[in-house]
């Protein structure tokens, strides 16, 4: 039998972040009805995978194992071609347990000038998982390809947006309006493959 979603089902967004459980709900057209693992208590485990696609699985197995419901998780970041695909699955990590990305860009910005390369291409990467508690999971993965730039420039949007330039537009992510993020963005373009396989 293929794996549908239906309308109306109520899932579980892995996330402790309210924001993008309502983000989330947004860009599935707020067919589903949508709780967090954070209102439902369930622990984040560990991302102990070396791939985006790899930790969404294991973020979304283990919250519907919690909870009994189907669950959806996501797990995405930045990779810089002179930093050899780094920060990649760290990019929350280099922002420390404060979620500091002002730093964490900082960093991004010393490395590669530490790094001696005049590449400034980078790509974020949005990997979705969604699984059911007895077992079955689809696993999707967008991406969108761009340039850094240098300060950043904008305060709109969150994590390292202000320093990325998606190729084809003269806006960094930080400078875009919402609605045309969310139009192609990598996570937009994961959702497209994910509504194209269970909705």
């Amino acid at each position: 039998m293929a794996l549908k979603l239906e309308p109306g089902a109520k899932l579980v967004v892995a996330t402790h972040n309210p924001g993008k459980a309502r983000e989330l709900a947004a860009i599935l057209d707020n067919r589903f009805e949508l709780v967090t693992a954070g209102s439902l208590g369930l622990a984040e485990p560990d991302e102990t995978e070396a791939t985006f696609t790899g930790n969404a699985l294991l973020k979304a197995r283990a919250a519907a194992q919690a909870s009994g419901l189907i669950a959806l998780a996501d797990d995405s970041g930045l990779s810089v071609s002179a930093l050899d695909g780094q920060p990649g699955i760290f990019s929350a990590r280099w922002g420390g347990p404060t979620k500091d990305f002002a730093g964490a860009m900082r960093k991004v910005e010393e490395r590669v000038e530490e790094s001696g390369s005049d590449d400034r291409t980078a790509w974020f990467t949005c990997a979705l998982a969604v699984a059911w508690p007895d077992g079955p999971a689809v696993v999707v993965e967008g991406r969108v390809d761009g340039t850094l730039v240098f300060p950043g420039r904008g305060d709109k949007g969150h994590g390292y947006d202000p320093i990325f330039q998606a190729l084809g537009h003269d806006l960094t992510y930080g400078e875009m309006d919402q609605v045309l993020k969310d139009a192609d963005s990598h996570r937009a373009r994961a959702f497209a493959k994910l509504k194209a396989a269970l909705i």
